[in-house]
């Protein structure tokens, strides 16, 4: 069946579009009240395990304000989780991994699993998804970059400096690209069941890419995340958005990915003149903009698509919308867009 709305994979592809498309990183999730009232009930990982709650999760956004896409509702250590290493949701706190990986003993127990077995409730979650929004928009899958993960996987929880991941790698090099070659495989078989499953494209996150020197961010992320888009992007679209990797964005360019994610540090200007202005890019409003005034979000998201300009751009916010954003505010964003005409 063809999509109702195709308007960001004709942007992917590149096409002359009326206007841009718009999702928002993190949009099925916690800004909105009926995801409130599912937290109320079932835990994170239940949420993410249950493909009726995943699924649900998924569409409410897309019912409440009718963006270009729908990204299925999950996570990106779920893919630990497969690979055998223990992972918590701590209220407050955020992920916790009580065992980290800190030597090559450790790396010993970490598995490459069978992904439609450990994660076949991703793949079932995809296809319930795929009913529920009867061809309406695109579905997005993602996973996070192999180096985003073992920040993780060695740090044991969240950090403003992953020092200790940082450490395992300058200190343990080849166990470092061992475990960093694990996850890309159990990663690329990951996406590329997502894509079977049904799935229109995919993307890449780098969250932590910025945390890297940019001579580092060649050794320990980019060469993982380009063996990543060389085994997906025949199969599908796929999207790397590296969060403070303004440095990467020409060597990104290069790599056979249909778009590359801004965030707000790099202008719409030198995003275009660092990528080469042939790739579609997506991005890059301040997910704390949201908090201005309706009125205001609306000019700024005209003026930033004017920069960036109409063809070969994916509107969206430079990294996830917070938890504290107002409904009204969130609305303004995505109607911005939806009622933009040149001229």
């Amino acid at each position: 069946m063809a999509l109702k709305n195709d308007l960001l994979l004709k942007a992917l592809r590149g096409e002359t579009v009326e206007r841009p498309p718009v999702w928002m990183m993190r949009q099925a999730g916690r800004y909105l009240p009926e995801f409130m009232e599912l937290k109320k009930k079932y835990d994170f990982f239940t949420r993410c395990q249950t493909p009726e709650l995943a699924s649900e999760i998924t569409v409410q956004p897309i019912r409440r304000y009718g963006m270009d896409a729908a990204i299925l509702f999950s996570d990106i250590l779920v893919i630990p989780q497969a690979m055998e290493i223990e992972v918590q949701m701590k209220t407050d706190f955020g992920p916790y991994l009580p065992n980290p990986i800190r030597s090559k003993k450790d790396l010993d127990r970490v598995v490459v699993p069978d992904v439609e077995q450990s994660l076949g409730y991703v793949l079932d979650a995809i296809k319930m998804t795929k009913e529920k929004l009867a061809d309406e928009v695109p579905l997005l899958g993602f996973a996070g970059s192999p180096w985003t993960i073992l920040c993780y996987c060695v740090q044991g929880q969240g950090s403003k400096s992953f020092d200790k991941a940082k450490e395992f790698c300058f200190t343990q090099p080849d166990t470092a690209h061992a475990l960093l070659q694990k996850i890309t495989d159990t990663t690329i078989a990951y996406l590329k069941a997502k894509v079977n499953a049904g799935v229109n494209a995919v993307q890449v996150f780098d969250s932590w890419g910025g945390m890297l020197s940019p001579e580092d961010y060649e050794i320990y992320s980019w060469p993982y995340i380009q063996q990543i888009v060389d085994a997906l992007k025949d199969e599908t679209h796929v999207i790397v958005f590296g969060k403070g990797c303004w440095f990467a964005l020409k060597t990104m360019s290069q790599s056979g990915a249909s778009a590359l994610g801004v965030d707000w540090t790099c202008s719409p200007q030198n995003a275009r003149y660092l990528s080469g202005g042939q790739i579609t890019l997506q991005g890059n409003f301040d997910p704390s903009r949201l908090f201005s005034p309706p009125e205001e979000i609306k000019k700024m998201v005209k003026k930033m698509i004017r920069e960036f300009g109409k063809d070969r751009y994916i509107v969206n916010l430079g990294h996830g919308i917070l938890p504290t954003v107002p409904l009204e505010n969130a609305r303004a964003f995505i109607e911005a867009v939806k009622t933009y005409s040149e001229g």
